[in-house]
């Protein structure tokens, strides 16, 4: 029996000028890219590292990240329908961005920022990017509770949130209909985010395990892609060819991002600190 239920009416928008509309979503993006920045300025100045290589970094990976997560939702979760219709591909601004694409884009675009600014290691950049993202990825959760979606099954237990489902027709003026209380994802995701954050700031700051190159990076993968991993049982399927798989797309894709992440720490842990 349900003992309590919330029912979100939140507005996916937070203001609007004209017809064009500030979304929580896209001010949690920007909110995390900042906040990732100043601490990625602490450790520029932490290790004494050439100051102009810092402002390259965060074009390098926002780029990444916008096309990557665009391109890995049309071509993982639909890539018939882009496919077949490219132009709609560049429609960012109308929702579509996946995660794993996200990390795949952060991972080409590192590749050329190594090659063409700092001319160090992947790893070297990757084990502090790494450390604020945990927190960028939690704020976008966020955003997806304020859209309304990427939410669970139903569910009977406290906290099931009922989501509503014609959001864009509701913000039309139509009366809502409400999902049944169902697992609040998005906020499952967000917590597990925000510890691997902590977790990385302590290793980093605390525990100076940049030192051990690749270590926080594959920390940052195992916490980040296994708690996806688990929490992808509780949600509703993206797409209707998931229906009946072993595993989600979400899933499969976490796998190997797990394994690498295995791998790093493995690799870290054997190396002796200079």
């Amino acid at each position: 029996m349900i003992l309590a239920e919330i029912t979100w009416t939140a507005d996916p928008a937070i203001f609007s000028i004209g017809s064009k509309e500030i979304r929580w979503y896209a001010f949690a993006f920007i909110v995390g890219f900042w906040i990732g920045y100043k601490v990625v300025e602490r450790m520029w100045k932490k290790e004494g590292i050439n100051p102009g290589w810092l402002d390259p970094l965060l074009y390098y990976t926002l780029i990444g990240t916008v096309v990557g997560a665009r391109l890995g939702h049309c071509l993982f979760y639909n890539p018939d329908y882009y496919l077949a219709n490219p132009v709609e591909i560049l429609k960012v601004w109308e929702g579509g961005l996946a995660s794993h694409g996200g990390v795949l884009g952060i991972i080409i675009a590192i590749w050329l920022y190594s090659r063409a600014v700092s001319h160090k290691s992947m790893l070297w950049t990757f084990d502090k990017l790494v450390v604020p993202t945990g927190l960028v990825a939690a704020l976008i959760r966020l955003g997806n509770l304020m859209n309304h979606e990427i939410y669970g099954h139903p569910t009977d237990l406290p906290w099931g949130f009922r989501f509503i489902e014609n959001l864009h027709r509701w913000r039309q003026g139509a009366e809502p209909i409400f999902s049944a209380p169902s697992h609040p994802t998005q906020l499952y995701e967000a917590g597990c985010y925000l510890l691997t954050f902590a977790l990385c700031m302590w290793l980093y700051f605390k525990k100076n395990a940049w030192k051990k190159e690749g270590f926080i990076f594959g920390v940052f993968m195992i916490c980040i892609f296994v708690a996806r991993f688990f929490i992808e049982f509780l949600k509703n399927d993206q797409e209707a060819f998931e229906a009946g798989m072993m595993f989600n797309m979400g899933q499969w894709l976490s796998i190997p991002f797990v394994l690498a992440g295995l791998f790093f720490v493995w690799r870290a842990a054997k190396k002796k600190v200079a």
